[in-house]
């Protein structure tokens, strides 16, 4: 399994203002510059994981953690 991990400043001067307002938001700016940097990166958006260093995780991140714990051990 391959992870792409991004973790954005919840709190940077580039963020907060979109952050103050929307939860999320740091991480979902972080997910919209990789898919522009890499377009190929659709192939994989499960293993793409982004959590802001305010706690917040982007969906996919989610996902991929509730994926991992319905595994078998």
């Amino acid at each position: 399994m391959v992870w792409d991990v991004t973790v954005p400043d919840t709190y940077a001067e580039s963020h907060i203002g979109d952050t103050a307002t929307e939860a999320g938001a740091a991480a979902n700016q972080a997910v919209a510059n990789k898919i522009a940097k890499s377009p190929n990166m659709m192939n994989w958006p499960a293993h793409t994981v982004v959590i802001e260093t305010g706690g917040t995780w982007n969906h996919w991140a989610v996902e991929l953690v509730y994926d991992i714990g319905r595994r078998p051990h």
